[in-house]
């Protein structure tokens, strides 16, 4: 302990050793990453009974902390970053991420005002015009239009500013309100009608077609019932890559719709949006200049460790003034002068982490022609994925991929298909989730882990096929 400064801090050179010491470590975990299971294989409490009772009374030294690391956590561990993780949707790390998350820890801004950290704020609205770009999202969304862009948290959080910005907007006059979203919409979208107070009742889940997609026609349907019944439609989610099958709602329909009854148009890309990074992949945002609000994730896709959610709005004031409270222990000159941005007013907290830092790093390493070429190779491969399960007429494809989701499902009742998520997950090797669609159980096989390449795509699906066959008392397909 003869290095701690005085009040038990590290000193500088303490921090500098150990600092090197947790580099190393998390080096060593990439490095070994593919020989631990992905999906954890701890029972309930058993990490905790690992902890002792109390805290320590006195400061241990930064060693026993590592080693915990190894015999404690480790376990515990469910492995995102891991090359055979294919479940969910991607929460991907990569080294400039987690470097610009050390820096900006580092830093400890709380970047609430412009005045609290000029830098955070500035660097924010940089990067967010600098996405309007890359993704080819339109030019009102830029700062210097009547739009512009924040870092939220998560496209949960983005869906709940949009539909309080929309909410005041509307005209209710003390009438219930009525949202709409797909069938297949996230379920985030009825969180958050329910935490800004809307109810779930005024919630319509629009049914979808054969694709998955939101039906157009019955969102007219269900706004113009609910207009007879007294109810103001105020806010439509379209989703662009729905959690369960990737499908893309059709923008171009359903913005007219939008425009025509006044309605705020939020549209979610969580997942999916990245791929508009790609010119070809821009096909999925057709119609979006009709929306008031998008977001997308780079925190599942483009390499940015989570939380980073990049949401935009081409009315600011519309959000700011349904958000914004203006206490005199956070007025500023800088602010009132109308010449900044201050950022807590286009979100739910106050406080605010410089999230922009690590994207910064992020897009600055890979550069824009480096992500597409990451993108277009986890499409490429989602697509070989695709052909192969059309080609064993055990499985059967559910949907067509559009982009780098699979679904799929032995040609058998759910039973068997439940048996064989449950005998590839217990390999250790690869990870999936399951999902209903059209009320059969499905299989989805999410292809964009930063780690991710096509051998361990192919490793997967010929373990995938290995379990059939064995579920079936067949002789094993041989690897392709």
């Amino acid at each position: 302990m003869e290095d701690r400064a005085v009040g038990g801090h590290m000193t500088p050179e303490e921090f500098r050793r150990r600092g090197r010491q947790a580099i190393d470590w998390i080096a060593d975990y990439y490095e070994r990453i593919e020989t631990f299971p992905v999906l954890s294989r701890v029972k309930p409490g058993e990490i905790r009974a690992m902890l002792p009772a109390d805290p320590p009374e006195t400061g241990e030294e930064f060693d026993a902390v590592l080693a915990d690391l190894d015999r404690v956590i480790l376990p515990g561990i469910t492995h995102w970053q891991a090359p055979g993780f294919f479940a969910y949707f991607p929460a991907n790390a990569s080294g400039p991420s987690i470097l610009g998350e050390l820096l900006s820890a580092g830093l400890g801004v709380q970047g609430m005002l412009w005045s609290t950290s000029p830098a955070c704020t500035e660097l924010e609205t940089h990067l967010m015009d600098w996405l309007v770009g890359m993704l080819g999202l339109p030019e009102r969304f830029r700062s210097d239009r009547s739009g512009g862009g924040v870092i939220q948290d998560t496209a949960s959080s983005a869906a709940l500013c949009a539909l309080h910005a929309a909410r005041e907007r509307a005209p209710a006059g003390g009438r219930p309100l009525a949202a709409y979203a797909s069938a297949q919409a996230h379920s985030s979208i009825e969180k958050g009608i329910r935490v800004a107070g809307i109810g779930r009742e005024n919630l319509r889940l629009v049914p979808v077609d054969d694709r998955h997609a939101m039906r157009p026609d019955l969102l007219a349907e269900a706004i113009d019932a609910d207009r007879r019944a007294g109810k103001v439609p105020f806010f439509v989610c379209a989703t662009i890559g729905t959690t369960s099958s990737h499908a893309i709602d059709p923008l171009p329909a359903i913005g007219p719709i939008c425009r025509r009854e006044d309605l705020w148009l939020h549209v979610d890309a969580a997942m999916a949006g990245t791929a508009a990074i790609c010119p070809e992949h821009r096909w999925i945002l057709g119609g979006l200049e009709s929306a008031d609000s998008f977001c997308f994730n780079p925190h599942k896709w483009m390499f940015t460790n989570f939380d980073c959610d990049c949401f935009w709005v081409a009315d600011r004031k519309g959000l700011i003034d349904s958000l914004s409270i203006l206490p005199d222990y956070l007025r500023n000159r800088a602010t009132e002068s109308g010449a900044v941005i201050d950022y807590r007013d286009w979100h739910i907290p106050l406080g605010r982490r410089f999230r922009a830092l690590k994207l910064w790093l992020v897009i600055r390493h890979y550069g824009v022609e480096g992500l597409r070429r990451a993108v277009r190779e986890h499409v490429r491969i989602a697509q070989d994925l695709a052909g192969w399960i059309e080609a064993d007429p055990r499985f059967e494809l559910v949907v067509p991929p559009p982009l780098n989701l699979v679904c799929f499902r032995l040609a058998a009742d759910d039973g068997a298909n439940q048996r064989l998520l449950e005998a590839v997950n217990d390999s250790g090797r690869i990870f999936l989730t399951q999902t209903r669609l059209g009320d059969r159980m499905a299989l989805r096989m999410s292809v964009g882990g930063t780690l991710t390449r096509r051998v361990h795509v192919r490793d997967a699906w010929d373990r995938i096929r290995a379990a059939a066959a064995a579920a079936a008392g067949e002789a094993p397909a041989p690897p392709r």
